[in-house]
């Protein structure tokens, strides 16, 4: 029974009641460079780590603003990822002309949701092939959600996707309790050592690979690239900023990722979904 019988349509089921488009897109965002995002009880915070097709290219930019009180980190398509963008920041300006305050995070993410499961169910559609992590503030707080190409979404207190982010969410688990009470210095600082340790070996934190995003309360959500990022980078000493993970693998931001090989079975097994749940609300 050969895989590609069942992958050239997202509405085809394989006779192990799997969706093959699905995971996929899934895949995609697991191959995707790694980002980062934290909440407090005033804050949240997301950091990605940029990636640069070559040295010839600038790095490829990874934290979108979408409204005043909200932005996103993406990993994967970027492509699809724009267009996600595009129409959150169509519902958020319709919601501020109609209500005269800004749009819920909570009630944006369930119709993100519907959105992404039109995707799932269509013949004429397939997945978007990125992942999201969703940091806003509105009135019941500072919000952090995952989003997967499946459709889920989840709102977390810390969460990390991406290449290598397994790492991340290691360190965020053993720092957990910590987060709720940290000041933005050192809820900033929490997340840069969980994104350092996405990186490989021969690697580090620099202003040129990184990007910071922060919102909370009486704060506006404002991306942080460049030269704007040493102020949060010199929070950590310079041996905390290089990286202790193993040597850089294959990855897609921008490009389609290719098909997970089989396994011993006759078909690879992915994990749909990439959250871990000691992470998550």
């Amino acid at each position: 029974m050969f895989r590609n019988q069942y992958d050239s349509d997202v509405t085809v089921w394989s006779p192990a009641g799997r969706l093959h488009q699905v995971e996929y897109a899934v895949e995609a965002v697991k191959q995707g460079s790694a980002t980062v995002g934290i909440k407090s009880n005033t804050h949240a915070v997301v950091v990605a780590l940029k990636r640069a097709s070559s040295d010839l290219a600038a790095h490829q930019k990874k934290i979108i603003t979408v409204d005043q009180h909200m932005g996103v980190s993406i990993s994967g398509l970027t492509a699809d990822a724009r267009l996600m963008v595009r129409w959150m920041r169509t519902e958020c300006l319709n919601y501020q002309y109609a209500r005269d305050s800004p749009l819920p995070i909570g009630r944006l993410m369930n119709m993100l949701g519907n959105k992404m499961q039109l995707s799932t169910q269509r013949y004429d559609r397939r997945p978007y092939g990125v992942g999201l992590l969703v940091a806003g503030y509105d009135s019941k707080g500072p919000h952090l959600y995952q989003t997967c190409p499946s459709a889920n979404y989840y709102d977390c207190k810390a969460m990390a996707i991406g290449a290598r982010s397994q790492s991340a969410r290691t360190y965020m688990e053993k720092h957990l309790d910590e987060f709720s009470d940290s000041d933005l210095n050192q809820l900033v600082a929490h997340a840069l050592r969980a994104l350092r340790d996405t990186l490989p070996a021969e690697m580090e934190l620099t202003n040129k690979n990184v990007s910071i995003g922060i919102v909370g309360k009486d704060y506006e959500f404002v991306g942080y690239d460049d030269e704007t990022v040493d102020p949060f980078l010199n929070l950590l000493d310079p041996s905390e900023r290089k990286g202790r993970g193993a040597p850089a693998g294959p990855g897609v931001d921008g490009d389609d990722a290719p098909p997970p090989e089989d396994g011993p079975g006759g078909e690879a097994e992915m994990e749909v979904e990439t959250s871990a749940a000691s992470l998550q609300l």
